[in-house]
């Protein structure tokens, strides 16, 4: 099954300040989260991830394109389903978490994928606002049939509901496979979320 929304990793503690790459380093400080390859600190956001390219044929990026400017007939249509973002549907978080700079991540997104899936990136990137704003405890219930569905009940097999999509929902919840409603760790309640059962480890959450 394609799921093509935003995916979180959990890190285990034990590996904090070991980690590099595209993703920072899980150091505690978010300043130093450019560190290339060869474990320097850049600025500039087209050195750091040059550097991490895996084949060294790739070519270099020298430019950072505007999506909007490469595809100008999309921009209108971008602006208006993005507006979503610093709508009243999100009215109760603009003064926890700042809506520009989502609405502008969301406009970009929207018009790069021009070559189908754009509602995907669409809904993707404003998924990202409805994290951040979960993030702080502002729970948005902005999903409706015509705006990003999840369908997630119907990837259930017969007499299962392994599957099941519920906003503002608590972050560990009774489910057929943990009737208990009891989680090993606490996490923030996340976009969307399916449990599963693992050997040695009772129940876990797997959040996308």
């Amino acid at each position: 099954w394609k799921f093509p929304h935003i995916h979180c990793y959990f890190i285990y503690f034990l590996l904090q300040g070991q980690i590099c790459g595209l993703c920072g380093n899980y150091d505690g400080n978010g300043i130093n989260d450019f560190t290339t390859r060869s474990q320097s600190v850049v600025e500039n956001v087209l050195e750091f991830g040059n550097s991490w390219k895996v084949s060294s044929t790739c070519p270099d990026a020298h430019s950072i394109k505007d999506p909007c400017s490469t595809n100008p007939y999309r921009k209108s249509w971008s602006e208006k389903q993005c507006s979503i973002i610093n709508s009243n549907t999100f009215a109760a978080c603009h003064s926890q978490v700042e809506p520009a700079k989502y609405y502008q991540a969301c406009v970009t997104d929207a018009c790069a994928c021009d070559t189908g899936g754009d509602c995907d990136c669409f809904c993707t990137a404003v998924a990202a606002y409805a994290q951040a704003c979960s993030e702080v405890g502002v729970c948005i219930a902005w999903r409706t049939p015509s705006i990003c569905p999840l369908f997630c009940d119907y990837y259930n097999q017969q007499g299962e509901c392994e599957w099941h999509y519920k906003p503002c929902g608590a972050s560990c919840m009774k489910t057929c496979r943990n009737p208990s409603g009891k989680c090993i760790h606490n996490l923030p309640g996340l976009e969307g979320k399916r449990e599963l059962q693992v050997p040695l480890s009772g129940y876990i959450l797997l959040y996308f």
